[in-house]
């Protein structure tokens, strides 16, 4: 049965709630133009859409073994949920949400992966701590996540913030690119096709999984 009434919205917005009560207006505002000028990119507008037909990937899970998206497919329809790392507390939480409702993706006949930019060692740290039962996908340089047009580089003022909060961007996903995704989530027929999409430049906001449920296919 799928819980409806366990938003995943308002536990993000506590989040940012208790942020904006432990941390310097100054501070806050760097945050706040970092999404100001992401939407003002139009980079919400450039998403893979629906109806389009999805870039096949190969990436390599926790463990290294390399996993096709053509394979999952196969054996039915495909969630995707992009996340920007272990270090933010909104994609932690929104993991966690889609455990909680992993086994009604598996009742509806469906697949389920998370990818970041995040090293294999890093997700295989994440799914330890946070219990994740489908795979985490090592996207390097967000190679995949460019096809899917949700990938944008850390600008030089927002690097520099990460860095005095002590988030090392650069040692969690192995290289210096600074090159992040949009979180966003899609829902993939079995042919490629996008059935669902939808990828917030603020990532403070993110769909409720038990709505995205509601795309994937009868079976």
């Amino acid at each position: 049965m799928i819980d409806l009434d366990h938003r995943l919205q308002d536990q993000l917005d506590e989040i940012t709630a208790n942020t904006r009560n432990l941390v310097q207006p100054e501070r806050l505002a760097i945050s706040e133009q970092a999404v100001a000028d992401l939407f003002s990119s139009g980079i919400e507008e450039r998403i893979l859409a629906v109806g389009t037909k999805a870039p096949e990937f190969v990436l390599p899970d926790a463990s290294g073994r390399m996993v096709r998206s053509s394979d999952l497919l196969a054996l039915g329809p495909l969630v995707v949920n992009f996340f920007r790392g272990r270090w933010c507390p909104y994609c932690m939480t929104e993991l966690e949400a889609w455990r909680d409702l992993y086994p009604a993706v598996r009742e509806y006949g469906a697949l389920l992966v998370g990818i970041s930019p995040q090293t294999a060692r890093q997700n295989d740290f994440t799914a330890g701590q946070h219990k994740i039962p489908f795979p985490l996908l090592f996207d390097s340089h967000c190679d995949v996540a460019q096809h899917f047009g949700i990938a944008y580089r850390v600008p030089p003022f927002h690097q520099q913030y990460f860095r005095s909060i002590l988030v090392n961007i650069p040692f969690v996903n192995g290289d210096e690119s600074w090159m992040l995704p949009l979180p966003a989530t899609y829902v993939l027929g079995q042919d490629g096709t996008v059935l669902y999409a939808k990828a917030h430049a603020d990532f403070r906001v993110r769909p409720e999984p038990g709505e995205v449920l509601k795309y994937l296919p009868r079976r």
